[in-house]
C-alpha cells in the first residue's frame, strides 16, 4: 500500500503566490490535496506527519537544466558511478531533476556519456529528465571553458547517431547557428525531437533573427559564451532581449554575469523567460583545489573555479543559492524566484504536466526551506531523500 504523508502549518510556494497556513497530503509518489489549515484532514491514517510550524515554506522541486557534475563527479566520466552521485547528492540543495550535460570531448568519448546515461536505471533521489548535449557543434572563439581542439562542424548525421544512442533522451542542445549555415543541424536537432540552444556563438542579431524563425527561441548561459551587446550591433544577447519568445539560461552566483545586468535582464524579459541554472562542474560541494572538466584542468579558490588562463569553467553554484542570489540582486518575490527554478525549466522541456509546481496529481517532488531559503527537506517522487 502506498505510503501517506501530511505536512501542517506550511507556507505553501505555487506559481503565482505563497499561501500562508497550509496542508499538504501525499500518497505514494503523487501529490494528493492541499489547501487551508482550516480545512485539514483528521491527522490520522498518515505514516509521517511533518509540523513545519509556521516557519517553513514547501516548494516544488528544482530543476537544473545545465549541469556537468558535483561531489567528484562529472557526466562525462561515463559511468553509472558518477550519475549515481549527482542523483544522491543534489537533493542537498533542492534539486530533484535534471539534465545531464555534456562537454566539447572527442567523439568516443561523448558517445560513451551518452550511452551511459540511456542505460542508466532509475535510482533513488533526483532523476534524470534527460541529455543537454553542450557542443561540439559550437564556436572556437566562444569556447569559454570548452575543449576547443574537441570542437566540430555541424553534423547532422553524427547528432542523429547521438540522439538514437540515447534513445532520445537528448532534449537540449546547445549549438552556434553561425556555424550551421544551411541549418541543416537545426532541421535535424528538431526533426529529432530535442530543443535547440543558441550557446558559445557569435550569431549577429540578423543570423539569430534567421533561425528564430526556425523555431529557435532559447539560449545556454545568456551573456556567457556569446557576442554581447554593442550599440551598433545588439549581437547574440541583444537578440534574447529583443526578442520576446526567447527563454534563456542564467548562472545568478554574481560573477557569471553581474547583479546589474540580471537586474535589466528581469525589466526586459520578466521572470517567465528567464531559467536559473547552475551549470556547476565537478568541485560543487568539494573543498578549494584543481579539479578536472572536458579532460583540462579547472582550479577551484574562494568560490570561483577557472582554467589555468583564468577563464570561469562552469561554477560551483548551488540552485538554492541561485534563488537566494536572484532575490538579493533584484528585490523580486520568493514566488517569482522559486518559478524560474521549477515552472519555467518544465514547461521548456515539456515536462510542466507532472513536476515543476505544486498540484493535485503531480510528482511529490518538494522541498521544505526555512525562511532564509536553506535546505531542511527534500523529497524525490514522495520519498524524504535529504534531511
Amino acid at each position: 500500500m502506498d505510503k501517506k504523508t501530511l505536512f501542517i502549518n506550511a507556507d505553501i510556494i505555487f506559481p503565482h503566490c505563497v499561501l500562508s497556513n497550509c496542508y499538504l497530503t501525499t500518497t505514494g509518489h503523487l501529490i494528493e490535496d492541499f489547501g487551508e489549515m482550516a480545512s485539514c484532514p483528521p491527522t490520522t491514517g498518515y505514516d509521517k506527519i511533518y509540523d513545519l510550524k509556521n516557519r517553513r515554506y514547501i516548494s516544488p522541486g528544482f530543476i537544473d537544466l545545465h549541469i556537468h557534475g558535483v561531489a567528484g563527479a562529472d557526466v562525462m566520466d561515463g559511468t553509472a558511478t558518477a550519475l549515481k552521485t549527482l542523483s544522491q547528492i543534489l537533493p542537498k540543495e533542492g534539486t530533484t531533476s535534471f539534465l545531464a550535460t555534456t562537454i566539447t570531448s572527442p567523439t568516443k568519448k561523448i558517445s560513451q556519456a551518452i550511452e551511459n546515461i540511456a542505460h542508466f536505471h532509475s535510482y533513488k533521489g533526483a532523476k534524470i529528465l534527460g541529455i543537454h548535449l553542450e557542443g561540439p557543434f559550437i564556436n572556437r572563439h566562444q569556447a569559454g571553458a570548452q575543449p576547443k581542439g574537441d570542437i566540430q562542424e555541424p553534423n547532422p548525421e553524427l547528432f542523429s547517431y547521438w540522439q538514437s544512442l540515447s534513445q532520445n533522451r537528448i532534449k537540449l542542445v546547445t549549438y552556434a547557428p553561425e556555424m550551421d549555415s544551411n541549418q541543416k543541424l537545426l532541421h535535424q536537432i528538431i526533426a529529432d525531437g530535442a530543443i535547440p540552444s543558441i550557446g558559445h556563438s557569435e550569431a549577429t542579431y540578423e543570423q539569430v533573427e534567421t533561425v528564430h524563425s526556425y523555431g529557435v527561441s532559447h539560449m545556454t548561459h545568456l551573456f556567457n559564451g556569446m557576442l554581447g551587446i554593442h550599440h551598433r550591433e545588439i549581437g547574440t544577447a541583444g537578440a534574447a532581449l529583443l526578442l520576446d519568445s526567447f527563454t534563456a539560461e542564467i548562472i545568478a552566483d554574481g560573477r557569471h554575469i553581474s547583479p546589474e545586468m540580471i537586474q535589466l535582464l528581469l525589466k526586459v524579459k520578466g521572470y517567465q523567460n528567464l531559467i536559473l541554472i547552475t551549470d556547476s562542474m565537478r568541485a560543487k560541494h568539494m573543498e578549494d583545489g584543481d579539479y578536472e572538466l572536458g579532460g583540462q584542468t579547472v582550479h577551484l579558490q574562494s568560490g570561483v573555479a577557472t582554467l589555468v588562463d583564468g577563464t570561469l569553467a562552469g561554477s560551483i553554484l548551488k540552485m538554492n543559492d541561485a534563488i537566494k542570489n536572484i532575490r538579493h540582486f533584484t528585490g523580486i518575490a520568493l514566488h517569482e524566484a522559486i518559478h524560474m527554478a521549477t515552472v519555467n525549466p518544465a514547461k521548456k522541456i515539456g515536462h510542466f504536466h507532472c513536476i515543476g509546481s505544486i498540484d493535485r496529481g503531480k510528482e511529490a517532488d518538494l522541498v521544505i526551506l526555512d525562511k532564509e531559503l536553506n535546505v531542511i527537506d527534500t523529497f524525490c517522487k514522495g520519498e524524504r531523500m535529504f534531511s
